[in-house]
């Protein structure tokens, strides 16, 4: 159900310049999906009834287009610090008054549990604002809670703009806020810029509340990880670190065996039954399913596929979108399968390239087949190639499509199918071979 008294704007302005990248820094893909997109998927858990992205001119039509329905997004014009991004989203959220969730746009590590923790305490205290704080020795460039002798917080000092005494604070702003709208509204106004960094600074609002007497609230996150954010690549890479460490636990929680999880890349989308295995080096992107008992690698990929109960993929095989390997199908070695169906206990065991075909069930492809499927003009669709069952392919057989071969067939060695097999023949279509004796000593004129 939706929280009618929860807004969440989430700042995603920033062009990351650190990235050193002409891709903005939010929309970086991590783990098939972009930085963004992690965030998001954190606050919608908690289903406010507005979410607004504050984006820059250069990216609002990327992220419209690609953002969850009900997802609105507001133009932070020019870039000029944390204040104005979310005052750039208030006039997306003129008329909302309730509890309004600030998150920074590169922090996908945040979880939906501590969003959730935050939402409550800053409702339990009833306070003005309530801030994620770090609790950590480790010297991030964070701004830091500064409180009073009796413990209150006063205000949140950038790093840039603090004294050496108030970088050696331990406790760290995360970026992440609950606030009453009012009170956000009214902090907003008048913000300046006399600072280290010339920008307007979200934090100082806490500082403003502070002075007003207004109560504000901190919460520590449970894991000071979580709320890190991500600047440059080397950042990003251990963020993916992160969450392939987390996806990957869940999997081997609900009966996944997962042999060396710090070489296998699961994406998210991704769904694997109790007792299937995943060996090393292995990546499983999109909406795969990996059914029970089958096993994944070493050295597979597997995008958007269907792998049926006890089926094998790999060494060193790629599986291609749109593919279903039935129960008991093999795609092995140096096997490369797109957009086809491999029927029940199918084997492609090595050297082989299949492309949207359908192969039917027992059927063998031997070493070294390919099936063509150009379109026969340009514009058209590609054709199909149909093997049927228990069909037994040779080494280096090429079929051109559209042709079908039927069921219980045979095709020899070397050769190339153009025309459909009927059930139960044998085909062959090659060249008569001739030895020539004596060729290797034939003088160069003959």
């Amino acid at each position: 159900m939706s929280d009618r008294n929860l807004a969440a704007l989430v700042m995603a302005g920033g062009l990351g310049t650190r990235m050193e990248s002409e891709t903005p820094k939010h929309l970086h893909p991590l783990l098939g999906r972009r930085m963004l997109d992690w965030v998001l998927d954190a606050v919608l858990v908690l289903e406010p009834a507005r979410v607004v992205v504050v984006v820059s001119p250069g990216t609002r039509e990327a992220i419209d287009a690609s953002v969850p329905d009900g997802v609105e997004t507001a133009v932070q014009a020019e870039p000029k610090g944390t204040g104005d991004a979310v005052a750039a989203g208030r006039e997306t959220l003129a008329g909302f008054d309730g509890d309004v969730l600030v998150v920074s746009g590169d922090t996908p590590l945040i979880t939906p549990n501590e969003l959730d923790a935050l939402v409550r305490r800053h409702r339990e205290e009833r306070a003005g604002a309530t801030v994620l704080a770090l609790q950590t020795d480790r010297p991030l460039p964070y701004g830091r809670l500064v409180r009073d002798d009796e413990g209150k917080l006063r205000r949140v000092v950038e790093a840039g703009d603090a004294t050496p005494e108030q970088l050696a604070l331990t406790e760290l702003n995360a970026s992440i806020y609950a606030f009453a709208a009012p009170e956000l509204w009214r902090a907003l106004e008048g913000l300046d810029a006399s600072n280290a960094q010339g920008e307007l600074y979200l934090t100082d609002t806490i500082g403003r509340l502070a002075e007003a007497d207004r109560p504000i609230a901190v919460q520590h996150a449970s894991d000071p990880a979580v709320a890190v954010g991500v600047n440059t690549r080397a950042e990003l890479a251990q963020a993916g670190a992160v969450l392939r460490d987390r996806i990957n636990e869940a999997h081997m929680l609900a009966g996944v065996t997962i042999v060396d999880p710090q070489s296998t890349w699961i994406e998210p989308d991704v769904r694997l039954e109790p007792d299937s295995t995943v060996h090393p080096f292995t990546v499983l992107r999109g909406g795969t399913s990996i059914a029970r008992g089958a096993e994944i690698g070493p050295h597979a990929v597997v995008v958007d596929s269907a792998i049926g109960r006890d089926a094998l993929v790999g060494p060193f095989c790629y599986v291609r979108p749109g593919t279903v390997l039935e129960a008991g199908a093999k795609a092995g070695t140096f096997v490369e399968i797109k957009n086809s169906h491999v029927g029940e206990g199918a084997k492609v065991p090595h050297l082989s390239y299949i492309g949207d075909a359908d192969v039917g069930p027992g059927t063998n492809i031997a070493a070294g087949n390919i099936t063509a499927n150009l379109p026969l003009k340009p514009g058209l669709p590609k054709s199909r190639t149909t093997i049927g069952r228990n069909v037994r392919t040779g080494i280096h057989n090429g079929f051109i499509a559209p042709v079908t071969v039927g069921d219980d067939a045979w095709v020899a060695a070397g050769s190339i199918i153009t025309k459909d097999v009927p059930s139960e023949a044998l085909a062959v279509a090659r060249s008569r071979q001739v030895n020539k004796e004596g060729y290797a000593g034939r003088d160069g004129d003959d």
